[in-house]
């Protein structure tokens, strides 16, 4: 168990808003600036486990913050295709090339496991990676690539061209063997060697049937054209986090190409903005992640500067209770997990979501609802708000009423789809009232 000291009883909220808002002062404030300004773009990141890859709950969040604020783009994508693996509905991605993966959740290796908590990457060119965009209302005009250390390993482009290069081939006829013909007066006829005929028709011995064709390769030549598709590089530039390119016009494809100075292709993800202010939504999950994986690689918590947040918001805890894992050990890896991001310099509020009810191998999850009590009772001393997405869903007692609604799925852990939208419309509206308790109070 927490211990005493640690505990600050925080008074409930009322009318479904977030326990312990008072530290969304500096989030709220730039809403408000931006609704009375529209000048800026304002960035939130929520990172979790499989409901967050699948973005569903997110997709919803995005929708109805950007409907109130503005939509400033999609904001962090990733190529779970390639990944072989599933991801937002949003976006597709194709490659010509196979590509290696590794999960944060898997035993720490040398991989390169970045931004969303999946390594993908190549050791050899000749890739062409293919992004369409499927929702019109996350069209583009920026895309930035995030790389380890911000190497520049991709180019970016739009288009290819085609270039045409004269050349020769050799006259190839068809000869249809005679009763009596053998290979030798074949080869004489067309002036070539019994050696090149066997080759070219795959023959293992000199023996032929009359009626069967025969390919023969002359010493004729004839001239040819070869036409060759090649993408055209974008003008890419780059800063501190990552490698950008700007588009006057919308776009909702593109294709990251080798960068032909690089050795390694080691992509951990992509932005995608609006040259519009508004609200920016980024979301990274994996499936089955823990508070415990994100915090094995540091390249993480690097790259997590990359996206400016301006408010993060987590929701984790789902799998660390089918690890059995005790309500102490929860905190204390919830709370490294915040000592890391703050170590790279992130001061953005928090946000913390208690994991939803679930069944524990078809038994009550007594371990969700000690990790939600405690996220609640440490929240103020740790100084993050809390949306109880535990209690808003009934908490074990009403889990019965979300599989009767078709919100819960036949595991008992997993959401339906309509059970994950409800969470995102729920957990949007719990923002907006807390938002316009900030304005009434100011």
């Amino acid at each position: 168990m927490i211990q005493k000291a640690d505990s600050v009883a925080i008074e409930a909220p009322s009318d479904g808003q977030l326990y312990n808002a008072k530290v969304l002062s500096d989030f709220f404030e730039k809403l408000e600036e931006n609704e009375d300004h529209k000048n800026q773009k304002i960035n939130i990141v929520h990172i979790g486990d499989s409901h967050i890859q699948g973005d569903l709950m997110t997709n919803e969040v995005r929708k109805k913050l950007q409907q109130k604020f503005g939509n400033a783009g999609r904001g962090l994508v990733f190529p779970y295709q390639l990944a072989r693996t599933n991801g937002s509905y949003n976006e597709r991605f194709k490659s010509n090339r196979t590509w290696e993966s590794y999960r944060n959740i898997l035993p720490v290796k040398n991989n390169p496991v970045g931004l969303c908590g999946i390594g993908l990457w190549r050791d050899t060119g000749g890739f062409v990676v293919e992004m369409n965009v499927k929702d019109p209302a996350y069209k583009f005009n920026t895309i930035k690539i995030i790389t380890p250390q911000n190497q520049k390993m991709f180019d970016l482009a739009v288009s290819s061209k085609i270039n045409s290069i004269q050349t020769t081939e050799r006259r190839v006829i068809i000869h249809k063997i005679k009763k009596g013909e053998v290979l030798g007066t074949i080869a004489d006829k067309y002036n070539v060697s019994i050696a090149e005929i066997k080759r070219d028709n795959r023959l293992k011995s000199n023996n032929i049937r009359a009626g069967r064709t025969l390919k023969i390769a002359t010493n004729e030549t004839r001239a040819k054209t070869v036409s060759m598709s090649e993408f055209v590089p974008l003008a890419i530039e780059s800063d501190s986090y990552s490698h950008y390119y700007n588009s006057d016009n919308a776009l909702s494809r593109i294709f990251l190409i080798p960068n032909k100075e690089a050795e390694d292709y080691e992509l951990s993800g992509i932005v995608l903005e609006k040259d519009a202010p508004g609200v920016i939504y980024s979301g990274i999950g994996v499936n089955g992640a823990k508070y415990s994986d994100y915090n094995k690689y540091p390249l993480f918590f690097e790259q997590l500067k990359s996206l400016h947040p301006d408010l993060l918001v987590f929701s984790l805890g789902t799998n660390e209770s089918y690890d059995h894992l005790n309500a102490e050990k929860y905190i204390n890896e919830l709370r490294e997990f915040i000592s890391n991001i703050r170590a790279q310099k992130i001061n953005a509020p928090i946000i913390v979501m208690t994991p939803p009810p679930s069944l524990l191998r078809r038994k009550p999850n007594i371990y969700i609802n000690q990790y939600s009590r405690q996220i609640i009772d440490i929240a103020q001393k740790d100084d993050f708000s809390v949306w109880d997405l535990y209690e808003e869903f009934g908490g074990m007692s009403g889990i019965k009423q979300l599989k009767v609604q078709g919100l819960i799925g036949p595991d008992w852990v997993h959401y339906s789809k309509k059970g994950y939208e409800k969470q995102g419309k729920l957990f949007a509206q719990a923002v907006l009232k807390s938002y316009d308790n900030f304005k009434l109070k100011n």
